[in-house]
This record gives C-alpha cells, structure tokens and sequence, in this order.
C-alpha cells in the first residue's frame, strides 16, 4: 500500500472510532449502574483506547 492511500484510509477509520465511542458514552450516561458489567468508568477508558473496546462494551458489557 503506497503511502499517499494511508491518509484516505485513516480518517474514515478515526471517525469510526468516534462515532461508536460516542454511542457508548451516551448508552453508560442513560443506563443504570446495575445494567453494566464492571465499572462505567472501565467501560468509558477501554472505548477510548480503541474501538474494540467499545464494541466489547456493546457486546458483552450492557446486561439485558
């Protein structure tokens, strides 16, 4: 991959990244401290750090 392609491939992915961390923000400001498992502020770093974090938070993080 030639380096002048990275820069078109990078920003879709950073707002990706933005987009699902936001929702998951949004989902921990609105649910209650018993629908999440571990701690909301875990849930919030790990988001941050990377959007596999944020996608395990929906997958596995929210109880129903």
């Amino acid at each position: 991959m030639s380096s002048s392609r990275r820069p078109a491939l990078v920003v879709p992915a950073l707002v990706g990244h933005t987009v699902v961390t936001a929702l998951v923000w949004r989902d921990l400001a609105h649910r209650p401290d018993a629908r999440v498992r571990g701690g909301k502020n875990l849930w919030r770093t790990l988001s941050a750090l990377n959007t596999g974090g944020a996608l395990a938070y929906l997958l596995v993080g929210r109880r129903r």
